[in-house]
C-alpha cells in the first residue's frame, strides 16, 4: 500500500504529464473543474481544480469528498502510482471496478483521451 506522500507525488507527476501534452489530450485537459480523487485504503480524499491542462490548488483531507467535485476518481492507492507510472491501463480497471471515474456526460467524453 502506498502511504499519502506517494500518492501526492503521482497526481503532481499526473498534472505535469498533462501539462506537457500536445493535441487531443492537451485539448482534453483544458477543462476548469473541480476534481477529486478518493483513496479508498488510506481513507483521505485530495481535492483540487483541473485548470489550464494542470490539477492546481490540491489539498488532502480525510475520509471522504465534503464536496462533490465535477469530476471524481476513487481507487487504492497502488492503483492511482500504477496508472500515472504506466504500468495499469485505464480503460481494463475501470471496466474491471478498480477504478470509478464520475462526471457530466460531457465531460466524459472529453477525459476519454487523457485516460
Amino acid at each position: 500500500m502506498a502511504n499519502a506522500e506517494e500518492c501526492r507525488e503521482a497526481l503532481e507527476q499526473f498534472s505535469r504529464n498533462m501539462a506537457s501534452s500536445t493535441g487531443d489530450v492537451r485539448k482534453a485537459a483544458a477543462l476548469d473543474r473541480s476534481l477529486s480523487c478518493r483513496i479508498t485504503d488510506l481513507d483521505l480524499t485530495f481535492t483540487g481544480r483541473l485548470r489550464d491542462g494542470r490539477i492546481q490548488d490540491v489539498i488532502t483531507t480525510p475520509g471522504p469528498p465534503g464536496e462533490k467535485a465535477a469530476i471524481r476518481l476513487t481507487m487504492a492507492s497502488d492503483d492511482l502510482l500504477a496508472l500515472v507510472g504506466g504500468d495499469l491501463n485505464f480503460a481494463a480497471a475501470w471496466a474491471s471496478g478498480r477504478v470509478k471515474l464520475e462526471a457530466g456526460l460531457r465531460d466524459l467524453l472529453r477525459l476519454r483521451t487523457l485516460l
